[in-house]
């Protein structure tokens, strides 16, 4: 299933820890009695002094209530000409409901945090090297999970669920070719990796280092293709995805919009249409049931569009947020969207009404988080 999709890189570094978080009252379960996420919010501060995951509580009037703080054990990172975005991506905290984990990229160490999820607490059961450089995004379909590394040209890695830890493929690494040398790496590093709700693609936006869309083919065990097939669209700078029935929704930072994408068998991408967001800096996006949410780092708002057939997108607005608008997450039940900005670390809380518009509740404020991104709700 491609939500909030990322790819975990990991070479054959692997440890195993338990954290304690730093705030007593979300004393964790151990490792057996995990048992999935639940009215929760996890997000990353990706800290380039010591990353960190810190969980709220979601209230059923969905206000946040801080519950825990969980080190990675790894360092966050910063690419060059970032302000409010240091990873450029989407998909760097990333959960796997199959086996109850959630995923970290600790981008400033190369490597990927795992964590057992409890409700609203984490137990830290490995951390695994990416597999390249500089992780930012993770993917998961079923037993598979890949890694999408940023620098050195860009690459994915991939790697296989047992017994609720990351086993590393090493044929399941594939170089991307981007320019290694493009600047600035904010602007030139791929954006997110995901695969395709059957299994049988991945997909890699690259941004404004090609204005491409990569699709590896993958077989039935996972493994991917020895190369991808390439789609060039131009000036667009493809970023965040999502998918919605045949159609990948993909924010375009280019023309500032949302394109409705159809990735054909044969690996090349069509794009049927793009709504324009009139704001700027559009590169995430969010699906709530027919309604997908993009993000607006330069213009700290939302941008809401109701799909209707065929992918077409309808304008409902925008909603303004705290400044740096990035990543956004929304509940299991569809009634609240969590959205990050990253000028000062802050999560802003929205109610989601009947007609896709947006409420604004509250906001918090995360610990060590500016210029933060990652984030998942349930």
């Amino acid at each position: 299933m491609l939500t909030r999709l990322g790819i975990v890189t990991v070479t054959a570094l692997a440890t195993t820890a338990a954290l304690a978080p730093s705030v007593s009252a979300a004393e964790h379960r151990g490792d057996d009695q995990s048992r999935g996420a639940r009215h929760a919010v996890f997000v990353q501060t990706d800290d380039p002094a010591g990353n960190r995951i810190v969980a709220y509580h979601r209230a059923q009037d969905g206000r946040l209530t801080a519950a825990g703080s969980y080190a990675t054990g790894g360092l966050g990172g910063v690419l060059d000409g970032s302000v409010v975005d240091h990873l450029a991506s989407q998909g760097s905290l990333t959960y796997d409901a199959r086996h109850a984990l959630l995923y970290a990229v600790n981008a400033g160490s190369n490597t990927v945090t795992v964590f057992s999820v409890d409700g609203d607490r984490l137990t830290q059961r490995q951390i695994v090297g990416s597999g390249g450089r500089f992780p930012v995004s993770v993917a998961v379909h079923d037993d598979v999970v890949y890694v999408l590394n940023a620098l050195d040209g860009g690459s994915v890695q991939g790697f296989t669920v047992h017994d609720r830890r990351l086993s590393p493929r090493a044929d399941w690494n594939r170089c991307l070719g981007l320019d290694p040398d493009a600047t600035p790496q904010f602007t030139h590093t791929p954006g997110q990796v995901g695969i395709i709700a059957d299994g049988s693609q991945l997909v890699v936006t690259t941004k404004a280092n090609g204005n491409s869309l990569l699709v590896f083919a993958l077989d039935h065990e996972g493994a991917p293709a020895d190369a991808p097939v390439t789609t060039v669209q131009s000036g667009t700078v493809p970023f965040g995805f999502v998918q919605h029935g045949p159609h990948l929704l993909v924010a375009q930072a280019g023309p500032n919009a949302v394109a409705t994408v159809m990735v054909n068998p044969d690996g090349t991408a069509t794009q049927s249409g793009a709504a324009p967001t009139g704001q700027a800096a559009t590169c995430w996006d969010t699906l709530i049931g027919r309604t997908v949410y993009a993000s607006n780092a330069g213009s700290a708002t939302v941008s809401g569009f109701r799909i209707g057939n065929g992918g077409v997108l309808e304008p409902l607005g925008n909603t303004a947020t705290h400044p740096g608008t990035v990543d956004s997450a929304a509940s299991d039940n569809g009634r609240f969207l969590y959205v990050q900005t990253g000028a000062a670390g802050i999560v802003d809380e929205f109610q989601v009404n009947a007609d896709g518009s947006l409420t604004a509740l509250d906001s918090v404020t995360v610990p060590d988080a500016v210029g933060g991104e990652g984030i998942v709700a349930f």
